[in-house]
């Protein structure tokens, strides 16, 4: 028998989860299985989420996944919220990103930012029901988003605002938005707001047609003369950069879970449909050609789960630059393996796969965006690409 020298003061690894954290999984995981999996199909071919299944997510916990019980919510951490967004991305990335918007943008910011009147108002409501709905994106705004052109005009009576916000996501389910603008014109400082729906002026468009994450809605957003007090001003009048900046770093760590999770819901499909097919009086999983590319893309799904734990505690414990460096890195990499896999679980069933008898064709089609929103592959790179040009001589590793 061999014992490792100070075995015992080691840490234990970043995917080992605390009691409560497993049994939240196993929570969300059954939750997935047994509400979600029936209706994926059908909401996509929709194109909508099926109303009764978004009413099941807040006594589910998952619409205030880290809102405090005190405000109604489920009281977890951000790890949580990332868990729950990996199992829900592996039945259906679509419910996954409504999920994700909810809690790592809107509520997330909120939790962060807001005052104490202002989560008064609105946790409690984001928790048991409430949509959120992040609206930052321009025609003119996608991967440079802080060149956004809508204005906050303000009066004595707080801000009128004017613009259009495209590619919202959960724009059709929202019943509150987080909209930036700039305060005194194109030079003006960038502002948070909340914006209640039916705020006269607010005009939410038609869903998008999209490739992929069809249950997800993506609309356009019309803001004309509409009027926000003061007291619905977000992370203070000039603020919105830091905020944006802080909530999109938190915003990429649950696109990233979700790009995990669909990563691995396609490797159990191709696993599960290998060790069934049989030819040449084999299963196809005997032959290496098959099990090797799927042994390959387990590895870099259980690098990128690590990765992607890692960064939670990173936003725990690390610096601002730290924060921007891992998110940036986790993101690009669970894309990266999240359009491999759904690729090679095509592939692995062959035929089957290329039909929409199986559930990989869905995959296929929702992973593509993984490489766009929340930062393009591009930006992602060129962040990471942009800290090690200004780290000098001290390297992350």
């Amino acid at each position: 028998m061999t014992t490792t020298p100070g075995a015992a003061t080691v840490e234990p690894p970043v995917t080992a989860l605390s009691d409560r954290h497993a049994a939240w999984r196993a929570a969300v995981r059954e939750f997935a299985e047994t509400e979600v999996r029936p209706l994926v199909r059908e909401m996509d071919d929709a194109s909508a989420l099926d109303p009764t299944l978004v009413k099941k997510l807040a006594p589910a916990g998952l619409m205030g996944i880290e809102i405090p019980r005190t405000y109604g919510g489920a009281g977890h951490d951000l790890l949580s919220v990332v868990l729950a967004i990996e199992e829900l991305a592996a039945v259906d990335p679509a419910v996954a990103v409504f999920v994700d918007v909810q809690n790592a943008l809107v509520a997330s910011a909120l939790l962060r930012h807001g005052t104490g009147d202002q989560k008064r108002r609105y946790l409690p409501r984001l928790a048991t029901g409430l949509a959120g709905a992040y609206a930052i994106s321009e025609e003119r705004a996608g991967s440079d988003a802080f060149a956004l052109s809508t204005r906050a005009d303000a009066d004595r009576d707080g801000f009128v605002l004017h613009g259009q916000k495209c590619w919202t996501t959960s724009a059709a389910e929202a019943g509150l938005f987080l909209v930036f603008a700039r305060v005194g014109g194109d030079s003006g400082g960038l502002t948070a707001f909340l914006v209640d729906r039916d705020s006269p002026g607010l005009t939410v468009g038609a869903p998008k047609s999209k490739l992929g994450i069809r249950a997800s809605s993506t609309c356009d957003v019309r803001l004309d003369g509409v009027r926000v007090g003061r007291e619905n001003v977000l992370g203070g009048v000039g603020g919105g950069d830091l905020l944006a900046m802080e909530t999109l770093n938190i915003g990429k760590l649950g696109i990233a879970a979700q790009l995990v999770g669909l990563a691995r819901g396609a490797l159990d499909q191709a696993l599960g449909y290998a060790q069934r097919r049989e030819q040449f009086g084999e299963v196809i999983a005997s032959y290496q050609g098959v099990l090797f590319p799927l042994a390959r893309l387990a590895a870099e799904l259980e690098a990128a789960r690590v990765l992607l734990y890692d960064a939670v505690r990173v936003m725990h414990h690390g610096t601002a630059t730290e924060r921007l460096r891992v998110s940036a890195i986790a993101k690009l990499l669970a894309s990266e393996v999240a359009e491999k896999a759904a690729s090679q679980a095509v592939e692995t069933m062959g035929g089957t796969g290329f039909t929409t008898a199986q559930p990989v064709e869905k995959l296929y089609r929702d992973a593509k965006v993984g490489k766009i929103y929340e930062g393009t592959t591009n930006i992602q790179l060129r962040t990471i690409g942009g800290i090690l040009l200004g780290a000098g001589g001290e390297r992350p590793w």
